[in-house]
């Protein structure tokens, strides 16, 4: 700073030492009043706002909050006990809230995000200025782009290097194929190079991207290889066994490269059209767990805790009495991905797939059940809403970054479930009628959403929200042992119900 004017030198230090003073008083919390919401210290989200000088992003109807700083943005939903900063999930110690019109953050959010969106930016060095041509690497950074960006960089006003980015990477397992798809920044030609044994290889010419392999291991594909080809990106599936046929397309908005690989069929394991198949194979999922807790209600019950105590209720029920064969997606407090429940669901040939969850809503009167199955077209705002608060999962699951306000949109196209839209309808009709009647609750219906999780599957599959923990009444029940074999059993006589239905109809149709 040497050659700075010393006015200008003394207002930086100032500035700066005000920045560091504000950004402890906050971390300690002793600027920010308190308010207990249910026994434990929260502090109202206008207010971190305010004294952040950020600007915030909301309202009492909709699921999620935004704070957004020069260098960041946190986005926060209601009942859920998580952060998310620059789309990295950071946890919190108590659900966020709202109350009446105001949110509310845990206090320990003061200590756990706001160091993250304070750092800022590095400053030169006692005596150097900036210099014209460098740029500050933000905080947030990955360690090998934090060194690269403290290199010499572009000036603001340089072009953006030419070529096209690797978005996502992502496959999907289907009893008939195996889906893997490339998502791209923008559109890139490819070619189809000279297969190796056992191999399948596509160039994408002028693909940007860092070598990369994602393990598949579902009986056709063995795992999915991108590597750097000069300026161009091969992008290489290797087979467990004999390489399989290759179906390519490309889609836009956003560019998409789909490759379809068809598993060969086998005439003595196929049945046959005219015989009787019975259901056989029923996957459960209880919603959430491991770090994703789902809702939290006000006395603290979580989400994954309820379901998944209610799902090995129904699973117990549906083994001894139906005599079907049962699989549960998880059968313990551990997190599994979206795509990996349904994916569970199509290696095994399942026949159903009923994802059990519990409802939560910024209204505490909100009461009832609701049954939902896929559609990219939800049935009203309210049925949006509810998919879209299943649906954040998906970011403590994709890359730092890559979390995005509409999901459906991006993901939901390429999910092979519309085939089964109106068997999946049926199923969710006698479900919810076998609850409303059995647990005497209001009927909120049956609904159609964009819920990811019953996107891949190759079979009918609904989502059950079995009640309101959000709801202080509804809550009380929902922890309530026979209350919740209440609820197992009126899934258990709907599941029933459906298997006697289906069964009379394909023995119809078989003769």
């Amino acid at each position: 700073m040497g050659r700075w004017p010393l006015r200008l030198r003394a207002l930086l230090l100032v500035g700066a030492l005000s920045l560091v003073v504000a950004a402890a008083r906050l971390a300690s919390g002793a600027a920010l009043p308190t308010v207990l919401y249910y026994g434990r210290p929260y502090v109202e989200l206008f207010r971190i706002a305010e004294r952040l000088q950020a600007k915030l992003d909301a309202t009492t109807e909709g699921p999620q909050a935004r704070l957004t700083t020069a260098d960041h943005v946190v986005t926060v939903t209601r009942n859920w006990t998580r952060a998310l900063v620059d789309g990295t999930p950071v946890p919190l110690d108590a659900p966020v809230r709202v109350k009446g019109s105001t949110w509310l953050v845990p206090e320990t959010f003061l200590a756990r995000v706001l160091p993250m969106i304070t750092a800022g930016p590095e400053r030169p060095a006692e005596g150097q200025r900036p210099a014209a041509n460098e740029k500050a690497a933000p905080e947030k950074m990955p360690p090998s782009e934090k060194s690269a960006a403290r290199a010499v960089a572009p000036a603001p006003s340089s072009p953006k290097p030419l070529g096209t980015s690797l978005e996502d990477l992502r496959f999907r397992s289907y009893p008939t194929f195996t889906r893997v798809v490339v998502e791209l920044s923008a559109a890139a030609p490819y070619r189809t190079e000279a297969p190796a044994a056992r191999e399948a290889r596509l160039r994408l010419i002028g693909l940007r991207a860092e070598p990369q392999a994602v393990e598949v291991r579902d009986g056709l594909v063995a795992e999915v290889r991108l590597e750097r080809a000069g300026a161009d990106a091969i992008l290489r599936i290797v087979f467990e066994g004999a390489a399989a046929e290759l179906k390519a397309s490309t889609l836009a908005d956003p560019y998409r490269l789909v490759l379809d690989f068809n598993r060969p069929s086998d005439p003595k394991t196929r049945p046959s059209r005219e015989a009787f198949t019975p259901l056989r194979t029923i996957v459960l999922d209880a919603g959430h767990g491991g770090q994703d807790t789902g809702a939290v209600g006000p006395a603290g019950l979580y989400e994954k805790d309820l379901v998944l105590d209610v799902t090995r209720r129904v699973a117990k029920m549906v083994e001894e009495r139906l005599k079907v064969r049962v699989l549960l997606t998880r059968d313990a407090d551990v997190f599994v991905t979206l795509r990996d429940r349904t994916s569970f669901a199509n290696k095994e040939n399942a026949d159903l797939f009923v994802s059990i969850h519990a409802n939560a809503h910024h209204e505490r009167a909100s009461t009832g059940v609701e049954t939902f199955f896929l559609s990219s077209e939800a049935t009203d705002s309210a049925a949006r809403q509810v998919a879209a608060q299943e649906n954040q999962v998906v970011q403590l699951e994709r890359p730092a970054g890559r979390g995005r306000d509409d999901i459906v949109k991006t993901i939901l196209w390429d999910l092979a479930q519309s085939e089964f839209q109106l068997e999946s309808s049926r199923l969710a009709e006698i479900v919810q009628d076998s609850m409303t009647q059995s647990l005497k609750i209001p009927n909120r219906g049956v609904k159609q959403a964009g819920f990811y999780v019953l996107g891949g599957a190759a079979m009918p599959a609904v989502l059950l929200e079995i009640g309101f923990v959000t709801n202080p009444r509804e809550e009380q029940r929902l922890k309530d042992s026979r209350y919740r074999d209440e609820i197992a059993r009126a899934i258990f006589a709907g599941l029933a119900e459906y298997k006697r239905d289906h069964d009379q109809r394909t023995r119809a149709a078989a003769r």
